[in-house]
């Protein structure tokens, strides 16, 4: 996919990255995680002359949702997720948002299966389930760029927690070692927190897996 570009902004109480992808010359964008201040993201991308075409869900704790419901609204765009993350979508207490003292749930107006091809403003990505750090946790792979936006299941030398509901540290690790390690070396990964990696790099030197 030639000239697919990426650019990040970084929201909230944990840093946590926010992603958007977009072809050189095209003002859509597909946004990752709207992680807070849906008005400043909106704001700040429209400023850029960007308009927000699709917004897609890594997983649905509470520092990757917290901007999704006001960005759909602003933007008249659909948020979209992974079917396994249902219940942590919509649920406060799975997705940590109560436990943080700002309840807040979101109800995608799609949910994917494993494996779905999806395309926004002439981008595509492949849905590629990786549960572990959630039930429902999932990356997006655009298979053309190399690039692959990978949520909090795999960072720069470290892997997603496991300690929060619906986590598993064994199927979290099965994830990463079955479905992205298997990616070519090259793959740049995009992780949900701190800085980019590629697969190449956590497959020799990430000690978690």
């Amino acid at each position: 996919m030639a000239g697919l570009k990426i650019g990040r902004m970084i929201l909230g109480m944990c840093q946590t990255n926010c992603y958007f992808v977009y072809k050189e010359g095209s003002k859509d964008v597909i946004l990752f995680d709207p992680a807070d201040a849906g008005e400043h993201l909106y704001k700040t991308l429209t400023e850029k002359g960007f308009r927000v075409a699709g917004i897609l869900l890594t997983h649905s704790h509470f520092d990757h949702i917290w901007g999704s419901n006001q960005l759909r609204q602003l933007s008249g765009t659909q948020i979209r997720a992974y079917q396994e993350e249902k219940q942590v979508c919509e649920d406060a207490e799975k997705n940590v948002s109560a436990q943080v003292g700002r309840p807040y749930t979101v109800i995608p107006d799609v949910y994917l299966e494993d494996g779905a091809e999806i395309t926004i403003a002439d981008m595509s990505c492949r849905l590629m389930a990786t549960p572990g750090h959630t039930v429902g946790s999932c990356c997006y792979y655009f298979k053309e760029a190399g690039i692959l936006i990978s949520g909090d299941t795999l960072f720069q030398g470290s892997v997603g927690r496991t300690d929060l509901p619906t986590g598993s540290m064994g199927t979290l690790v099965r994830s990463i070692k079955d479905k992205l390690f298997i990616l070519p070396d090259e793959v740049k990964v995009y992780p949900g927190h701190g800085d980019a990696t590629t697969i190449g790099e956590e497959k020799q030197y990430n000690p978690f897996v």
